[in-house]
C-alpha cells in the first residue's frame, strides 16, 4: 500500500472508545478466556488461514503472551493482500507463519460465512492501533510507530497519547519510500527501532513491505509484538479520514476511500480487487452448495 497523501490534520470524527480499566483478574478486556482460534484452528479464506477471533480476543492474546515475555507478529489481510498472496508462495508463507492472522476485509468475513465457517467479526489494523495502545498504556509498555508520510507518525503519537493517557511512545519514524531497496536502508531503520526497545510496534508501510521488515525485526526484538497496520497510522493522525462506522459495518469502507482518493486507489479497487472479491464470494457460495 503506498503512503496516503498528507492533508491538513483533523481530529478523527469518531475516536474508538476507551474500554474499562483492568478487572480484578488483571485483563484490560476482562477475564482471560481460551481464544477461539486455539480450539477451532484457522479458517481458510481465499487461500489464507485466518484466526477465529474478535478484536478483544486479540488484545487478550497479546496481553497474555507479552506478559510472559513472548512477542509475535499480527498480519491483517484484506482482499488486496489475499490477491497478492495468491500469486506468490513466499508471501503465502509470510502470512501463514504469523502468530495472529485477522480478517481486515469484510469480503473475507462474508466468504467465511458462505463457506459455513463464520468469523466472529472483522478485525482491522485501524482499530487495533487503538485497542492495543490502550493495553500498552495500562501495562506501561512502550510503543513505536513506523510509517506514513513525514510528520504523520508524530501526529498519530500525539493523538494516541491524548486518547490513551499514560501511553509511552518510544519512537516514531517515517522512512523514505524506497528505504528497503538496499540493505543499508533497511539497516538504518532496523537500528532505530531496536535502539528504542519497544514492546509494541505498529508498522504502516503496506503489504508486503511492512511484513517483510517485521520478520527481520522479530529476530532482534523477540519480546515485542508487531502489527502490520497499513494506513492505520494516518487514520490515527487524522490526516486520512476513515469511513463512517455504518459504512465499515456494511463493507463499504473501500467505496469511501475510493471517493476520497480516486487517483491512487481506482485501479487497485476497481480493476484488481473488485474482480477478485467477486470470484472469492462466488466460489465460496458454490463450494458451500456442492458439499
Amino acid at each position: 500500500m503506498s503512503a496516503p497523501r498528507t492533508r491538513t490534520p483533523a481530529v478523527p470524527a469518531q475516536r474508538p472508545p476507551s474500554h474499562a480499566p483492568a478487572d480484578s483478574k488483571g485483563s484490560v478486556y476482562g477475564p482471560s478466556v481460551p481464544l477461539r482460534s486455539r480450539a477451532a484452528g484457522r479458517v481458510v479464506v481465499a487461500g489464507v488461514g485466518v484466526d477465529v477471533v474478535t478484536e478483544a480476543d486479540v488484545v487478550r492474546w497479546v496481553e497474555r503472551e507479552a506478559a510472559a515475555g513472548r512477542g509475535g507478529r499480527i498480519v491483517t489481510p484484506n482482499v488486496d493482500i489475499c490477491r497478492a498472496v495468491a500469486r506468490d508462495p513466499a508471501l503465502q508463507e509470510l502470512v501463514r507463519s504469523a502468530d495472529i492472522v485477522v480478517a481486515d476485509g469484510m469480503p473475507l468475513v462474508w466468504a467465511a460465512r458462505l463457506l459455513g465457517t463464520p468469523l466472529p467479526e472483522r478485525v482491522t489494523g485501524a482499530d487495533l492501533i487503538w485497542s492495543l495502545s490502550e493495553l500498552a498504556a495500562a501495562r506501561s509498555w512502550p510503543v513505536y510507530l513506523l510509517g506514513g508520510p513525514p510528520g504523520v507518525a508524530e501526529l498519530a503519537a500525539a493523538e494516541l497519547r491524548s486518547c490513551r493517557p499514560g501511553l509511552k511512545v518510544a519512537g516514531v519514524h517515517a522512512p523514505p519510500y524506497h528505504f528497503d531497496a538496499t540493505a543499508e536502508g533497511r539497516e538504518r531503520v532496523r537500528r532505530r527501532v531496536v535502539a528504542a526497545r519497544p514492546r509494541l510496534v505498529f508498522v504502516g508501510l503496506g503489504f508486503p513491505r511492512q511484513d517483510l521488515l517485521i520478520a527481520e525485526l522479530r529476530e532482534e526484538l523477540p519480546e515485542a509484538w508487531f502489527v502490520g497496520c497499513g494506513a492505520a497510522i494516518a487514520f490515527a493522525a487524522g490526516t486520512v479520514q476513515r469511513a463512517p462506522r455504518w459504512m465499515r459495518r456494511a463493507g463499504l469502507e473501500w467505496a469511501f476511500r475510493l471517493v476520497s482518493e480516486p487517483g491512487r486507489l481506482a485501479r487497485r479497487y476497481l480493476v484488481d480487487d473488485l474482480p477478485f472479491a467477486v470470484r472469492l464470494l462466488t466460489g465460496s457460495l458454490l463450494r458451500r452448495f456442492r458439499r
